[in-house]
């Protein structure tokens, strides 16, 4: 017999982060860019080691795999569980779940929106939501979880 505590009404997909987040890190992946491109032109860069060029190379690349999973990161809450794309997909199944919380932070809530954080036994995973209804059910979900306590 499998127990299961929640089950959504429908399934919920929607982005990952807000789009003032978004806004904000393409602002700063762009400074970081031209600041990076003003460091290239200012120094010989041609005359430091293998190493330090490979350390500069492994930065710029993962400065912009970050961006644009920042930018396409998708969540989806069905009746399977719980899923957020990124380099590597977060997944979690209802069974799986022990509690669930939103916590946001203080003052920041327009640019960094509520979290929900769900305990799996002794793990705890972090999701993003960025659209108004995968907030909602956010919300559910953690009214659901602090209801069964």
């Amino acid at each position: 017999m499998k127990f299961e505590f929640y089950k959504p009404e429908k399934t919920v997909t929607g982005p990952a982060y807000s789009p003032w987040f978004k806004l904000v890190a393409t602002v700063l992946t762009a400074l970081l860019a031209f600041y990076g491109l003003h460091i290239a032109l200012s120094f010989p860069l041609m005359q430091y080691s293998f190493g330090v060029k490979a350390l500069l190379l492994c930065a710029a690349l993962m400065l912009g795999v970050s961006y644009y999973w920042f930018l396409r990161s998708t969540i989806t809450v069905d009746a399977t569980g719980i899923t957020q794309t990124w380099m590597y997909n977060r997944h979690v199944e209802w069974r799986d779940v022990r509690s669930a919380k939103m916590i946001g932070i203080p003052y920041a809530g327009w640019l960094f929106p509520p979290r929900l954080i769900v305990r799996t036994g002794n793990a705890f995973m972090t999701f993003n939501g960025g659209s108004q209804a995968v907030l909602v059910e956010f919300a559910k979900i953690s009214l659901a979880y602090q209801m069964k306590k």
